[in-house]
């Protein structure tokens, strides 16, 4: 490990790097991101990172905490992308580190932004996507060839904190067969009434996953037209991830994870009638 991180490209002085975390799990960070990890200078860090992947920076590396929560009290987003210039300019090794992939509903293109525009050199290190590893932690599928060709990626709430306006929501409940929303607890009940308005069923499958990918990982199974009422009773928290879909079905056979700990996992998840057996004539 240590001779392959040699070859890895040098974290120079008055740089920045955009660095996805993953979902949670640690080893699901790439070897680019480990590396910045012990090279930083200053490690400037999201509130969805956790204190197992914290613990891998160098030690004598400033830890600042940046992370935004809903309806909780954040820095502002200008002030976080600022702050990221001053150090560089400072003559940091700056790692901006980010849970799930920068780009990915992670305000990484609008940091990314500011450092161009005050001429600061940066690098981009993706990361798994909570919307993709976070799911498959819960053993869900976002793609699955007996259920979808496509899928759509949304957020719940837009920069003023409400469901965005300016999605085509017709569009998506008719045209997409699985949706991952990001943040969407705090508005499920609007978002799962306007897609049964464009013609989603109240009984389709819904995942909710919690905590994806982390020890205190949770997953709620239920439907569209149960699902407010089931994260209420059930006190499932965010951050949480909710997919819409026939994927969802597929846990029964495909939760790895429960299956490690004990679980019988169900070979035909979908319910296939099998063919048959045929008889020789006489």
């Amino acid at each position: 490990m240590d001779k392959l991180l040699l070859d890895l490209p040098e974290f120079q002085p008055g740089w920045v790097w955009l660095v996805g975390g993953g979902p949670g799990d640690a080893g699901l960070l790439t070897l680019y991101a480990l590396h910045a990890l012990r090279s930083a200078d200053v490690l400037v860090y999201d509130a969805l990172v956790g204190e197992d992947i914290l613990k891998m920076a160098r030690p004598d590396c400033l830890l600042e905490y940046a992370g935004k929560r809903g309806g909780k009290p954040s820095p502002k987003q200008t002030d976080i992308s600022q702050r990221l210039v001053q150090l560089a300019r400072e003559g940091k090794r700056v790692l901006r580190l980010k849970g799930g992939d920068p780009f990915v509903f992670g305000r990484g293109g609008e940091e990314a932004l500011t450092l161009v525009e005050a001429k600061v050199p940066f690098r981009i290190v993706p990361g798994i996507s909570s919307g993709i590893g976070g799911l498959a932690y819960a053993g869900i599928p976002v793609t699955h060839r007996e259920c979808n060709s496509a899928v759509t990626f949304l957020t719940g709430h837009n920069a003023n904190g409400i469901v965005p306006d300016n999605i085509n929501w017709a569009g998506i409940a008719q045209g997409s067969p699985v949706i991952v929303i990001y943040m969407a607890i705090k508005h499920l009940g609007e978002i799962a009434a306007r897609l049964m308005e464009n013609g989603r069923l109240p009984d389709e499958p819904v995942g909710i996953v919690s905590k994806a990918s982390t020890p205190q990982q949770e997953v709620l199974e239920t439907t569209l037209g149960s699902c407010v009422q089931d994260v209420e009773t059930s006190g499932i928290q965010p951050p949480a991830l909710v997919v819409v879909g026939e994927v969802v079905r597929l846990r029964s056979g495909l939760d790895w994870l429960g299956a490690i700990n004990g679980r019988i996992l169900d070979s035909d998840p979908l319910g296939h009638r099998k063919a048959p057996e045929k008889t020789a004539s006489a």
